[in-house]
């Protein structure tokens, strides 16, 4: 691998996109640290410290956020609303037929979604910056504007002003690294994010009790040992054989190899992960707009963690890893494409019953993927109610997840590339 990337660096285009993605992610992380203007920064980490205690929501979105929300910073919002925005496009593109059919209209479609799914962050990430703002006023973190000198109602939009330019911020970042770098934006993000607190859970997890120096080191012994099972995850795949019927064209044979069509243990990747996280962290992010309403908070704190967290853990992973399966890998299109080629699965007729071949083996194969996902995600969680282990909220089965698939995809990526450029080096 190390020797893979540092043939990247000696290509001038590579390079070029490696150092835009790392230079963008710096960016990012400077940001989080930099905090709103006229909030009072002395004091502030030791009222979120006490909150994040006792309100398990607000722990789980700082760690999304970088840490960000615990430091009042411009960037405090994340990138929760472009991934809650990209959640409800993909969903409305399933009920709505009209997006449905812009889908499908290519390179013009997709860019008409897009521009939708900005507008709708837009709006997410206003009505989240208000919420963000009662929050920051309320009891958990009372936070004085008053000693600015400003009038409040000028504070207050100056506040939900700045959070909401630095979601726009995100968004543009995360969009740039998509089309001009080297892996996804919105995974490469969160990835950083998360490795930003692993030295300081790390450091936590040594100073929690006598035996966290012992139990640290059994956590970092199971993660190392998880990894291999997750990039075994990633890798694996179903491969359904194709045959090739002979055709004569003039007087060349054309065809009659044979060949496989892969299916992937784990087609929607950490898709299902990020959209199942942002789904069940969404009634936090609204129990912010109502601090001192106990019943509400209580219902975020139950969704956030616990056995009813766990519960649609893996009810809403499974969900959203076939249905984001769905949406990349449609049976029917691959059926035809094979039959308009001549090519067809031995044993199965051409057409529809190739169709109900595909989408058997694909459900087939999806189940087991997905419910390891959820175990993966939900099992660290569990323990962390025994242990009460910083490491394991921070770094535990989601996260891992996360990580490893965002550093498979972009390590992918960086070898299609390098593929790409040798191929165009022989034929110049």
């Amino acid at each position: 691998m190390l020797k893979g990337i540092l043939n990247a660096f000696r290509v001038k285009e590579i390079r070029g996109k490696l150092l835009l993605t790392i230079g963008i992610l710096v960016l990012y992380r400077i940001g989080a640290y930099v905090p709103i203007p006229g909030i009072p920064f002395q004091g502030m980490f030791s009222s979120y410290t006490a909150a994040s205690d006792s309100t398990s929501a607000l722990a789980v979105l700082n760690l999304f956020s970088g840490g960000a929300l615990s430091r009042v910073s411009v960037f405090c919002l994340g990138i929760m609303p472009y991934i809650t925005a990209q959640i409800i496009m993909q969903m409305m593109q399933a009920v709505v037929p009209s997006l449905g059919e812009m889908a499908k209209e290519g390179e013009a479609g997709q860019r008409k979604i897009t521009q939708y799914t900005r507008y709708l962050t837009v709006v997410l990430a206003l009505v989240s910056a208000i919420g963000y703002l009662f929050l920051y006023k309320s009891s958990t973190y009372n936070i004085d504007f008053s000693s600015t000198g400003l009038p409040d109602l000028l504070m207050d939009f100056i506040v939900v002003f700045t959070m909401l330019a630095g979601a726009i911020l995100i968004m543009w970042m995360g969009e740039i690294i998509t089309q001009r770098g080297i892996g996804n934006g919105m995974s490469l993000i969160i990835f950083a994010n998360i490795m930003s607190g692993l030295p300081t859970s790390i450091i936590e997890s040594f100073q929690n009790s006598d035996n966290g120096p012992l139990l640290t080191i059994i956590i970092v012994l199971v993660i190392i040992a998880v990894v291999p099972l997750i990039v075994y995850l990633e890798r694996g795949q179903r491969r359904i054989p194709v045959q090739y019927a002979k055709r004569v064209v003039g007087r060349r044979v054309m065809g009659g190899q044979s060949t496989y069509l892969p299916i992937k243990v784990n087609t929607a990747g950490v898709i299902p992960i990020i959209f199942a996280s942002a789904i069940l962290y969404l009634p936090a992010q609204i129990a912010v707009f109502f601090p001192n309403v106990d019943w509400m908070n209580t219902f975020a704190n139950a969704v956030s963690s616990g056995w009813l967290n766990w519960i649609l853990s893996v009810v809403l992973i499974v969900f959203f890893a076939y249905f984001y399966t769905s949406m990349v890998f449609n049976p029917d299109e691959t059926a035809d494409t094979l039959r308009k080629q001549g090519g067809f699965i031995p044993g199965v007729r051409p057409g529809a019953a190739t169709a109900a071949y595909i989408k058997s083996a694909l459900s087939h194969i999806t189940l087991p993927g997905s419910i390891f996902l959820a175990l993966i995600a939900v099992v660290p969680s569990i323990v962390f109610v025994f242990t009460n282990n910083s490491l394991i909220r921070s770094f535990g089965g989601t996260s891992i997840l996360i990580m490893v698939g965002v550093a498979l995809d972009t390590i992918s990526q960086m070898q299609s590339q390098l593929k790409t450029h040798d191929y165009g080096d022989v034929f110049k």
